[in-house]
């Protein structure tokens, strides 16, 4: 009999044991599917955000083969220059220098532009900023009419947004904005980086852009 009660108490014993086991086990295997399912969540979270990014660049990449088609003959002339959607034009093309004036040969470049550009901004829900540019050199002191480059690149923009607007843009499609010395493409230590400097650009951009500059100002 007592032998018999050993044998039951092995058995009692053993019995939570598995017990302990399977509790353990079973702790293990949740902590395993939460492990899962996060890594499931991470792996769709990054999927959807290259999806995306792929729409994004894609629609990019649309939009900067329809403006050059639609510039294609402005920039055939070498006179235009096309970067990351942005349409460049010298300021020496365009103006003297400290003149808010256009040259004749910069009313031809605009003349040559509005068509295009406004057939473009006829199919999208864009609108095009012309943003003016300077070199670091201040205004010379004999000029008064400007304060600043600040003051300069402004006029320098209002008078391409004037033209554009006079050859055909629609004047609800365009805006201008001026940013002095700020963002040089060259360095100003040197003639050639400064003309570079002092320029024009044209870029399409989304219509919300226009009440975020409007804020901004």
């Amino acid at each position: 009999m007592d032998e018999l009660h050993g044998s039951d108490g092995a058995i009692e014993q053993a019995a939570p044991a598995w017990g302990v086991f399977g509790d353990l086990m079973s702790g293990l295997l949740g902590a395993f599917v939460l492990i899962l399912v996060g890594v499931l969540g991470v792996q769709l979270e990054l999927a959807t955000t290259l999806e995306a990014e792929v729409h994004k660049r894609r629609i990019e990449e649309q939009r900067r083969e329809a403006l050059e088609r639609a510039l294609a003959v402005p920039l055939a002339s070498g006179r235009v220059t096309l970067n990351d959607g942005r349409i460049g034009i010298s300021g020496s093309v365009l103006f003297a220098l400290n003149s808010a004036e256009l040259q004749p040969e910069g009313r031809q470049v605009l003349q040559s532009l509005a068509p295009p550009l406004a057939a473009y901004l006829a199919t999208r829900d864009e609108l095009l900023m012309v943003s003016g540019f300077t070199d670091d050199r201040p205004v010379l002191d004999t000029n008064r009419r400007f304060a600043d480059n600040w003051d300069l690149s402004a006029q320098r923009a209002l008078t391409v947004t004037r033209a554009l607007i006079e050859e055909g843009v629609p004047s609800t499609a365009v805006f201008a904005a001026a940013f002095g010395s700020e963002q040089p493409v060259a360095s100003n230590d040197d003639a050639e980086g400064r003309a570079r400097n002092r320029r024009v650009e044209m870029a399409p951009v989304p219509r919300s852009a226009q009440t975020v500059a409007r804020q901004d100002g």
